[in-house]
């Protein structure tokens, strides 16, 4: 009986099956995919530290794991939950002098009133828009859409949340620790398997990625934390009000290139304005001094790696990736566009150099003619020499 002939190569329905099983597991765990992709940038950004703390252990892979983890979470995880916690905290009483200033309405502060050149219209917007007893609430149900009472609750169930919160740190906890057991394992295998999918690029690629994730996660996101830290306690000395809160904001909007100065400059004016004028220039001048000494000592040591994103891409992956994975979003989405911008240029290097190949290989002589432009060089010879003598 003649064999027939398969409808599907079997080389193409594996590979086909193969985007199935990753597409289905993706659906049914992807509560688990933010955790994975944090832990996952932390063990490539740390995976240095890593190895010399291998190289210390003689080997031993669990040990090495588990010291990791712990120094993971003693210098990360604690600082971010505790900081977290005061800065939701701080927020719950700006919301809740919001509902009070709704229901009986506010007078312009002192502050605002006081400060030069714009205090005085300042000062009319606010009892215009303001200061009549209702008017936040307006103004929330004219931005969001939902009522401020509506938001109110929701910040406060989102502070509550901590079970969820906890839980989703642990799974990151337990994925961290695999990573780095298992994880030279892992990229073995995945190296084998990108072969066979990109044959061509895979092996580019598979090297920008690591040196990518780690130059963004080092060169913007412990710098922010570090900036966020040191203003945030700056900002505690100077006596302004919710320092955390604000040292938080900081760190975030540092992620942004001007986000920082910005930041602590509107800070010293509202103690120039508030009459602390001393407290105001002295943030200012430590402000400045410390953003001088990270852009100019700190980051060109941190940021090693081929890729220094430009403004718009850096905005739009900490803005996507908060709005899609909430706080963990501020790690996940500048790499993941860093990888983009990567993959882009290894592209665009790519064509750059087959097209200069194709321009070398039209310039260069053919076969026909390469024997004749040597005959011509050696009938020149002798009129050259005569030329000479």
């Amino acid at each position: 009986m003649p064999m027939r002939a398969p409808l599907v190569p079997p080389l193409s329905a594996a590979r086909w099956l193969l985007v199935l099983i990753v597409a289905a597991g993706i659906y049914f765990f992807h509560g688990f995919l933010v955790p994975v992709l944090a832990a996952l940038v932390i063990a490539f950004a740390s995976w240095p530290i890593y190895r010399r703390l291998l190289a210390a252990v003689e080997g031993n892979r669990t040990i090495a794991a588990t010291l990791a983890l712990l120094f993971i979470v003693a210098f990360l995880v604690v600082p971010i939950s505790f900081a977290s916690t005061y800065a939701v905290n701080e927020i719950r009483e700006w919301f809740a002098w919001a509902v009070n200033t709704n229901r009986q309405g506010a007078s312009t502060p002192a502050w605002i009133a006081n400060l030069p050149v714009v205090g005085e219209w300042l000062n009319e917007q606010w009892t215009r828009n303001i200061g009549h007893p209702g008017s936040i609430g307006e103004l929330f149900q004219l931005f969001s859409g939902a009522n401020i009472g509506s938001i109110y609750r929701g910040v406060l169930a989102a502070g509550g949340s901590a079970f969820s919160i906890l839980l989703t740190m642990l799974f990151m906890l337990i994925a961290l620790f695999f990573t780095y057991r298992d994880g030279e394992a892992f990229v073995g295998q995945l190296d084998r398997l990108g072969e066979r999918i990109l044959p061509m690029r895979w092996e580019r690629i598979s090297r920008v990625v690591p040196k990518t994730i780690s130059a963004t996660v080092m060169g913007m996101t412990v710098i922010a934390i570090g900036e966020g830290v040191v203003l945030g306690v700056a900002y505690w000395i100077a006596g302004v009000p919710s320092p955390v809160t604000l040292g938080v904001i900081t760190g975030f909007m540092a992620l942004i290139p001007g986000g920082a100065p910005l930041c602590f400059t509107l800070v010293s004016v509202y103690l120039l304005a508030s009459g602390s004028p001393i407290a105001g220039v002295a943030l200012f001048a430590w402000g400045s001094i410390e953003l001088f000494i990270v852009d100019k000592t700190l980051r060109p040591r941190l940021v090693g790696g081929p890729i220094k994103l430009p403004f718009l891409p850096t905005f739009f992956g900490l803005i996507g990736g908060v709005k899609t994975m909430g706080l963990l979003g501020l790690f996940i989405g500048p790499v993941l566009m860093a990888l983009l911008v990567a993959i882009w240029r290894e592209w665009i290097r790519e064509i750059e150099l087959t097209d200069e190949a194709a321009i070398v290989a039209a310039n260069a002589p053919t076969e026909g003619e390469a024997p004749r432009a040597a005959e011509a060089a050696g009938d020149d010879a002798p009129a050259k020499r005569t030329q000479a003598g």
